[in-house]
């Protein structure tokens, strides 16, 4: 009987140290590489014909590490294109050098963060290495930049953010005194739509750039074969009023095939200036590759030139 009670505390202990030692192994550090490239062959079509070849557009390289008690750390570095250099030539920027503390409801980054003017719109989009968002796209604001920001989920419908950043982008340092205010708020009134509103004051205080108004607002379901969304993006600056709307769809073939079409228009304050259309289909390779043949069309409405292009846009990423 000893024995017996022996080997049964010992399977006791041997049982108790795995589960610790499994609990230990689930609290250890995790980290992962974030590797994302963007890459297409293009061809202008019409009399007007100025492009033919491959493009590199864009590159991000970085790591993304978790700790314990919520924090995260992450490190990313942009080399993509600039129009101050020849157009063969790249720059690398850091694009991302934060801190994220996730706690219950609470979400809160400080450093060098994405901005969330149009993160969200531009994740239902889908198809960020095919085309920029429409307020990217057309200069309504950055996608990353120095500062904080917090989100608060306060109930499963309706979610609420607040950022303050310098104003500047990720490609510039601090140069004025003023700061961009941001206020947001997200609601999922059911199960697939969503509704996203936007506010914000870029208040540079140089007397160079006056204020900026900015605000936003977009509405979108989401469904297993399908998804929709419409923005409408309204900035003032000094002004300077500039506003329009982007519409797009995504319909899933397969979980391998989907296809997408996107207009986008743009006002000068009650003047059209320029619209763009795409329409395209995209095929996962594997696990990492995405490969999007599409045809796009720009209108330049001010000097009358349009143009129409065939791209064949390539992903890779881990």
């Amino acid at each position: 009987m000893k024995k017996i009670g022996f080997i049964v505390a010992g399977m006791a202990v041997c049982l108790g140290m795995n589960a610790q030692a499994q609990e230990t192994k689930a609290a250890e550090p995790k980290g992962k590489a974030i590797v994302q490239v963007f890459s297409n062959f293009n061809a202008d079509f019409g009399k007007d014909a100025e492009s033919l070849g491959f493009e590199l557009e864009r590159a991000y390289l970085g790591y993304e590490y978790k700790l314990d008690g919520g924090l995260t750390v992450k490190g990313v570095m942009d080399i993509g294109q600039s129009g101050a250099v020849s157009d063969y030539q790249r720059l690398a920027y850091i694009k991302n050098a934060l801190v994220q503390w996730k706690q219950g409801r609470w979400t809160l980054n400080g450093g060098l963060i994405s901005t969330t003017q149009f993160n969200f719109q531009e994740k239902f989009w889908g198809y960020r290495y095919v085309m920029k968002s429409f307020q990217d796209l057309y200069k309504f604001g950055s996608s990353a930049d120095l500062g904080i920001s917090a989100a608060y989920k306060a109930a499963d419908w309706l979610s609420a953010d607040a950022i303050i950043v310098n104003g500047e982008g990720y490609k510039k340092v601090q140069m004025g005194k003023g700061l961009c205010y941001g206020v947001g708020a997200t609601l999922t009134p059911v199960k697939g739509l969503q509704v996203r509103l936007y506010g914000g004051l870029n208040d540079d205080a140089s007397a160079a750039d006056a204020d900026q108004w900015n605000a936003a607002a977009f509405v979108g379901y989401k469904a297993k074969a399908f998804s929709v969304g419409a923005e409408y993006n309204y900035m003032d600056k000094a002004g300077n009023e500039q506003n329009g709307y982007s519409v797009y769809a995504t319909g899933n073939i397969s979980d391998e095939a989907a296809v997408y079409a996107r207009w986008d228009d743009l006002f000068t304050g009650s003047t059209a200036t320029s619209a763009a259309a795409i329409v395209g289909a995209q095929f996962k390779v594997g696990k990492y590759i995405k490969i999007a043949p599409n045809v796009r069309m720009q209108l330049d409405r001010a000097s009358g030139k349009d143009t129409y292009a065939g791209y064949v846009s390539c992903y890779f990423g881990l």
